[in-house]
């Protein structure tokens, strides 16, 4: 039976401290082996928070299953920042909504929504909470706006 381990990692930079060397070391693992296959997957979201499972088989050979960043990670990778902000009334940034939409379009599978338009509108969701506005407007305008068909979202 494969035992899976599930980790948050900061992306090319993991290693064999919390959380994942406690996590894999019992099953028997070479920790190293384990971190460096890591960091190799996940280096194109350098910085960033990537969930990483790791899948131990009974034959103690493991693969790595990579997931995407949070969307919040997405958006402070496009704006450069390190963090939002807890008042929603501040800014802390601005997306086009072409950034937007490839947000969507990267999270869509793992997201609520049946369609991009739907998925676009989780990521303005988010863009609410973090204090970022797109082409200068509020998230929830811009809800209102696609809403209204003022702004088309083509699949």
């Amino acid at each position: 039976m494969a035992e899976i381990v599930e980790v948050l990692v900061t992306g090319g930079q993991a290693n064999p401290g919390p959380p994942l060397g406690p996590a894999i070391g019992p099953l028997g693992l070479n920790v190293k082996d384990v971190v460096d296959r890591i960091n190799e997957a996940t280096k194109d979201f350098a910085g960033m928070q990537v969930p990483v499972k790791v899948i131990v088989k009974e034959d103690r050979n493991f693969d790595i299953e990579v997931g995407i960043p949070p969307v919040t990670a997405l958006v402070k990778k496009e704006l450069g920042i390190e963090k939002g902000t807890s008042d929603s009334s501040q800014v802390v940034g601005n997306l086009t909504m072409e950034q937007v939409i490839s947000i969507a379009k990267v999270k869509k599978d793992q997201m609520l929504s049946y369609d991009i338009k739907g998925a676009v509108k989780e990521v303005l969701g988010t863009c609410v909470s973090m204090g970022v506005t797109v082409e200068g407007k509020s998230p929830k305008e811009v809800q209102k706006l696609i809403d209204n068909g003022e702004i088309q979202i083509e699949e």
